[in-house]
């Protein structure tokens, strides 16, 4: 198949939509598919990319970039590719361009719900009947989306069961995003390698971290989590807290964390390159999050890969990820918050035996996995598309030849 993956966040950029569409691209050309990335410019992109389109665009709530919902000159050359199928991943301006091209081709359009965006709205609506007005509107335009595609896929039940509750009534394939399982795993890195890491942040062996990897940013909740730690640090002087990662929430965690007299043991490492991030997974011991915007949680999975045990705040998203005390914690509240801490981090034979059970709980999201199911939910798009629009004594033709 001759594919088109639209999105507006594309490697170099890190996140999970990125990265699901990065690996995405990889692995369908594993398949024996040719697959095209129409994305937005990026200044740190690398000059040479292989079948890579980008169209200009502008910078937008921070990392992000919107680009232009149309451009001739892009829209003549996806013409000439002769696609099969257009997939969208967002439903801004690069979503709405691959679905004007899909329409004037006539091919069929997937697209994967990847964002919650009701978590969203406080960024651009600060008071409460203005936020309010925001979430109708993002689920209206969730809705829209994701009934005028051909199929749609949702990375876990939750957002499945949402977009149902949204009033999507298309075709939903719940599909995991999946990740490249190598990249994470423990043996690919040096004992070296991870003793400089950790020098880096003055972290010594002697030490147990806690690692949170992902954007600083409100919906992420890590006030909660440092909230939590107020009364779990003081007593465990050999603990911190690493936050890998950047966002508009930073400054204020960093005075939080500040008039809570934790500078010491909290550490805010700032964004690392993609292509180093597998190794800071192994500076930690337990993963931490708080957060309930996931549509799914890729950082959860990448955490298990690496040998991490999860402590989690309970939400749907996790109920195929985590297993309560196998591979991490559930907790609900700051008193199942400090249980978890004082559970996984009693001793290095738990720590151990969960980090065993971290791994093998990964392997069903493997890179290949997810290509797979992405290629049968092609096909089958494909193929229901075709009979839909075959004509009755053309089809009664083709089933007697």
């Amino acid at each position: 198949m001759n594919i088109g993956l639209f999105t507006d966040t594309y490697y170099p950029q890190i996140n999970g939509v990125a990265t699901s569409v990065w690996m995405l691209k990889g692995n369908l050309e594993k398949l024996g598919h040719t697959v095209y990335i129409f994305t937005t410019t990026d200044p740190e992109a690398p000059a040479h990319e292989h079948h890579v389109y980008r169209l200009p665009s502008i910078p937008f709530a921070g990392a992000r970039r919107i680009g232009l919902f149309y451009h001739p000159e892009t829209a003549r050359k996806v013409r000439a590719l002769r696609l099969d199928l257009i997939h969208t991943h967002t439903e801004f301006s690069l979503g709405i361009f691959g679905r004007r091209i899909a329409r004037s081709l006539g091919i069929p359009t997937v697209h994967t719900m990847h964002t919650i965006y009701e978590h969203y709205t406080h960024y651009i609506a600060k008071t409460g009947t203005l936020d309010a007005a925001a979430k109708t509107l993002a689920r209206k335009m969730s809705r829209h989306f994701c009934n005028t595609a051909d199929a749609v896929i949702a990375p876990t039940e939750k957002v499945e069961e949402m977009l149902r509750v949204y009033g999507v009534g298309n075709r939903i394939a719940v599909i995991p995003t999946g990740i490249e399982l190598d990249k994470f795993a423990p043996a690919r890195y040096s004992d070296a390698e991870i003793t400089a890491a950790k020098a880096e942040y003055g972290l010594v062996d002697t030490d147990r971290v806690l690692l949170y990897i992902g954007r600083i940013s409100k919906e992420k909740n890590l006030v909660e989590i440092l909230q939590g730690l107020r009364d779990y640090l003081p007593r465990h002087p050999n603990v911190k807290f690493l936050l890998v990662g950047d966002g508009p929430d930073r400054k204020n965690l960093q005075s939080l964390t500040h008039s809570l007299g934790m500078e010491s043991q909290v550490i805010f490492a700032g964004e690392k390159p993609w292509e180093q991030i597998g190794l800071y997974y192994q500076l930690g011991d337990v993963f931490v999050s708080a957060s309930q915007s996931e549509t799914q949680g890729l950082t959860f999975i990448e955490a298990l890969a690496a040998g991490l045990p999860l402590i989690a705040r309970a939400d749907p998203c996790l109920e195929q990820v985590l297993n309560h005390g196998v591979n991490g914690f559930v907790f609900e509240d700051k008193v199942g918050f400090l249980s978890a801490l004082e559970s996984a981090m009693s001793g290095d034979i738990i720590l151990q035996g969960m980090s065993k059970a971290a791994v093998r709980s990964a392997v069903p999201f493997s890179a290949e996995t997810f290509a797979r199911s992405v290629e049968g939910l092609y096909k089958e798009t494909l193929l229901y598309k075709e009979e839909a629009h075959c004509l009755p004594s053309i089809c009664d033709h083709q089933q007697t030849v």
